[in-house]
């Protein structure tokens, strides 16, 4: 009898006392239960670590002086002992049978590596409605090409490394660029995985002023795919 694969959950907060809770209760919630929850804590100085200590056993809790979710997701990925890794914001929940379903189609389809889906925005409960215009929500199911919705293979993250930790923003998309520059074998369902909060303190609310990563981060994919394409016409 082959024995069920063995998932890491990873889950990098920041300030995040409000919303942890709920995060972690979706990952508790799953119908295939992961191995473990790693939470890292990147220097919080609200009540961040009562919450996440207030679930006792089911959930490691490690601190790191703040250094950005990048750097939180690799200390976590450094601790995780499973065969495949899934993250969660802090701030968002997962569906409660996301790893099951994605399970399922790596159990059919053993040749993929990665398995994404589709998100659902939605604005926070707690906002006022003049802050609700505000921020834009949309409002049907999106490709979720996000950290939230992805469960991917030990080794197929090993072959893209790391994430980057000089980004403030836009540090998946790199890797992800990364990804598809490999060849990672991937696929999207188009189920809804992730439930992904819209509130005022969001990363890309909070770091507007790093929006100039984005540019770079488009100018480095590009030049990498240019590279990679001139050596192969060398080579030819």
């Amino acid at each position: 009898m082959t024995l069920p694969a063995a998932i890491s959950v990873i889950i990098p907060v920041y300030n995040c006392e409000r919303y942890l809770a709920e995060a972690i209760e979706s990952v508790l919630a799953q119908k295939y239960q992961p191995l473990e929850i790693i939470i890292v804590d990147d220097g919080s100085r609200d009540r961040t670590a009562e919450v996440a200590k207030s679930f006792g056993d089911s959930v490691q809790y490690h601190y790191q002086t703040q250094s950005g979710a990048a750097t939180a997701r690799n200390f976590g990925i450094s601790l995780a002992k499973a065969d495949y890794f899934a993250f969660l914001d802090a701030d968002d929940r997962w569906v409660k049978d996301k790893l099951s379903r994605q399970m399922a189609v790596f159990e059919s389809e053993p040749n993929l590596e990665m398995v994404l889906g589709y998100v659902q925005n939605f604005h926070s409960p707690e906002l006022d409605e003049t802050i609700t215009r505000k921020i834009y929500c949309p409002p049907d199911p999106m490709p979720g090409y996000l950290p939230g919705t992805m469960l991917i293979k030990r080794e197929a993250f090993q072959k893209v490394g790391l994430f980057e930790t000089h980004l403030k923003v836009g540090e998946f998309i790199s890797w992800y660029g990364k990804a598809k520059d490999l060849k990672i074998q991937e696929k999207l369902l188009s189920d809804v995985l992730l439930w992904r909060r819209i509130h005022e303190t969001n990363t890309g609310i909070r770091e507007r002023q790093s929006r100039s990563d984005y540019v770079r981060l488009v100018k480095a994919t590009l030049d990498r795919r240019r590279s990679a394409n001139q050596q192969s016409i060398k080579q030819n």
